[in-house]
């Protein structure tokens, strides 16, 4: 398959699941050399099997851990942050805990990724960072995790203004059926989705798949840049 990223290496900060999944396999799929990078190595290892994909360890907490892997990738093309630790809850039930690691994963750990690989970006390249639905549609419950999706919104402009000519763009997913909602159980997901279907515009629930074209085009649009593409079903418009 032909595409701009032929030959490119991609580095995905995340799990061997979900979203990061999609967005490797879609990656490798458009022809680049795949990262994927995260706490646990083995599970990451073992989670692919293609000698197009490697697996290495960062901690995007860890600035020491980052720079390691910098360091050990030398010249890459484009950094994927799919990492997130949701703070969710009412607000009589937020620790301070909970939002400093919702925070420190999915804002803090993107600026140092940023400042440890931007010097690494090869022309033409660029940072993805994801979002999410709650920045632009509050909801009772998912303070934290609309505070944390808000302040990267913000910084996806911020970095999109200090490190040009490399790109940086969001991606702000919708509800996706990931493994993370089977904790509700068959039926408590089953009428969740049913119920959501039947209120957004797009009359479905995303799945990785339409997350993971989202972040190929971002990556692969040499005039977009500072944008946080919604994905979302427009449920914010519900």
């Amino acid at each position: 398959m032909s595409s701009s990223l032929d030959g490119r290496t991609v580095v995905v900060i995340g799990r061997g699941s979900g979203i990061a999944r999609a967005v490797t396999l879609a990656t490798h799929a458009h022809g680049a050399r795949v990262v994927v990078a995260g706490r646990d190595q083995d599970s990451l290892r073992a989670a692919y099997n293609d000698e197009g994909i490697t697996a290495e360890r960062v901690d995007i907490t860890d600035d020491d851990s980052i720079a390691a892997l910098a360091e050990r990738l030398g010249q890459v093309d484009h950094v994927v942050s799919t990492a997130s630790a949701r703070a969710r809850g009412r607000l009589a039930e937020l620790d301070r805990e909970a939002l400093l690691r919702s925070f420190d994963t999915k804002v803090i750990g993107p600026v140092m990724l940023a400042k440890h690989f931007a010097p690494r970006i090869a022309e033409g390249g660029s940072f993805v960072l994801f979002s999410g639905v709650a920045a632009f549609k509050p909801a009772v419950g998912y303070l934290g995790v609309a505070i944390t999706n808000g302040a990267v919104d913000f910084l996806t402009r911020s970095l999109a203004l200090e490190l040009g000519p490399i790109r940086v763009n969001t991606i702000s997913p919708g509800v996706v059926d990931t493994g993370i909602w089977d904790s509700l159980g068959e039926d408590a997901k089953s009428a969740y989705f049913t119920d959501l279907r039947s209120r957004n515009p797009a009359r479905r629930i995303g799945v990785p798949d339409d997350i993971a074209a989202a972040v190929i085009f971002a990556m692969t649009s040499p005039f977009l840049t500072g944008v946080t593409l919604r994905i979302d079903g427009g449920e914010p418009l519900t």
